[in-house]
């Protein structure tokens, strides 16, 4: 997999000062997207394949955070842009977050040899399921800063986005659901687990869950640009 973009950060905005944002939300994404396969790995307990999957996390959340840092050091300050810089940078920042959360779960699960309890799979699917979806969006809305741009952050994209944005604020809360559900049920399974496991399945659905309030502070800050 090419985890760099082979355009220069100069030649990206030149086109677009948004478009070093969506390399980097793609590359964020990237990395999300391995979390199914990771988790069936583990599901498996094929440790080797899982780490295979960690490595490739860990690399792709190292080349999202070379734009970020890239993009902090060359955006200049002098350049016009549709939206104030301050929120630009902090856009990238909240992306950044959300590679950060799959990284650590990655890097989790290559430390420890986990094993799923019984009782946990099927919410953890839906609590997987959840946060793909919300993810999803997440990107889709990022992808649309180009046609915003184009109509001046007005119009018909604008209401389409403004959908979006709340769209992801209900999957939040239906997450927020979920993770309710799931740590009751982690709560009840505790007499027949390893305390230190329990302990580490609960950071681990934590880190799974924030990727979603993650995702809601991406979209927070996109209606903070439409509402300027």
């Amino acid at each position: 997999m090419d985890i760099k973009s082979t355009t220069p950060l100069s030649g990206l905005f030149r086109t677009s000062p948004f478009k070093p944002v969506q390399e980097h939300m793609r590359l964020t994404f990237s990395c999300i997207c391995l979390l199914p396969p990771l988790l069936d790995a583990l599901y498996r307990k094929d440790y080797p394949q899982l780490a295979e999957f960690a490595e490739e996390i860990i690399k792709l959340e190292s080349a999202a955070d070379d734009i970020k840092q890239d993009f902090r050091v060359h955006l200049p300050n002098t350049l016009l842009l549709p939206v104030d810089r301050e929120d630009l940078l902090n856009l990238i920042s909240d992306q950044d977050g959300l590679a950060d959360l799959t990284e650590e779960i990655a890097k989790i699960l290559v430390y420890r040899d986990m094993v799923v309890p019984d009782p946990l799979k099927d919410l953890l699917d839906e609590l997987l399921e959840g946060t793909m979806e919300i993810s999803v969006a997440a990107k889709d809305m990022i992808e649309r800063l180009d046609e915003l741009l184009q109509v001046g952050f007005r119009g018909r994209e604008q209401e389409k986005v403004s959908v979006m944005i709340a769209g992801v604020r209900r999957s939040e809360h239906n997450i927020d659901h979920i993770m309710f559900r799931i740590r009751r049920r982690l709560f009840e399974s505790e007499k027949d687990l390893n305390p230190v496991d329990t302990m580490f399945w609960y950071q681990l659905i934590s880190l799974v869950g924030a990727i979603s309030d993650q995702a809601e502070n991406v979209a927070d800050r996109l209606l903070l640009f439409l509402s300027k």
